[in-house]
């Protein structure tokens, strides 16, 4: 059966084709909305949170902060210009080359990351305490599957 095919609904009926896929799509857009919603600072926009927690696993040069960011370079260099400006993140010297820099976090960049993060799973675990054992242990099934689904191919 593929997405778009009919699938069985609750009470033995069925879907119209088509009708998962975009119920799907929009649960999943809705969730993650919402789960970026909760953020320790305000004033970090989403970009730059994501830089951030790009940042987390090690110093990365700007072009390869665009690159996994999926950027183009130019707009990867304002956005590490403002983290550096807020005292988020620090320009050190590439080791190897000296015509690049290292982009790194700063303790500071390092707490607005944690505290994101501890507030995004505040919230979700909020959200999940409100449901019935049998609705979390559905959910914990569609989360392997999407993870399955997220795996490149």
């Amino acid at each position: 059966m593929s997405a778009s095919d009919p699938a069985p609904a609750e009470g033995g009926g069925s879907r119209k084709a088509g009708n998962l896929t975009m119920e799907l799509r929009h649960a999943v857009l809705q969730l993650a909305r919402r789960i970026r919603q909760e953020r320790s600072d305000e004033e970090i926009t989403l970009s730059e949170f994501a830089v951030l927690s790009s940042l987390c696993r090690g110093a990365l040069t700007p072009r390869q902060l665009a690159d996994r960011e999926q950027i183009q370079p130019p707009s990867m260099t304002r956005t590490v210009a403002r983290l550096v400006a807020k005292g988020y993140a620090t320009r050190t010297e590439h080791p190897t080359d000296r015509r690049q820099v290292l982009i790194e976090l700063t303790p500071a960049g390092e707490g607005i990351v944690r505290e994101t993060k501890r507030r995004r799973d505040a919230w979700l675990s909020r959200q999940l305490a409100k449901l019935e054992p049998e609705q979390r242990a559905v959910l914990a099934e569609a989360a392997r599957i999407i993870g399955i689904m997220n795996t490149p191919q």
